[in-house]
């Protein structure tokens, strides 16, 4: 049973946009893998951009400075 967590910035991603991610990585996996889809997991969690960092700033600092 696959299990995968995609991690993204909370920055609007629509519902479609979710289900596409959760859709299209279960097909990668039974493609590639041959993975049953019926027992493959999608959990996509959504960090606050304060609660992500990268190079020692949080993204919410490096999207005012244009990074």
């Amino acid at each position: 049973m696959p299990y995968v967590n995609i991690k993204i910035t909370r920055e609007g991603a629509t519902a479609e946009q979710k289900a596409k991610l959760i859709e299209g990585v279960t097909h990668l996996l039974r493609d590639t893998l041959g993975k049953n889809p019926a027992t493959t997991v999608v959990v996509i969690d959504e960090v606050d951009t304060d609660n992500w960092g990268i190079g020692g700033e949080s993204v919410t600092v490096r999207r005012k400075k244009g990074q």
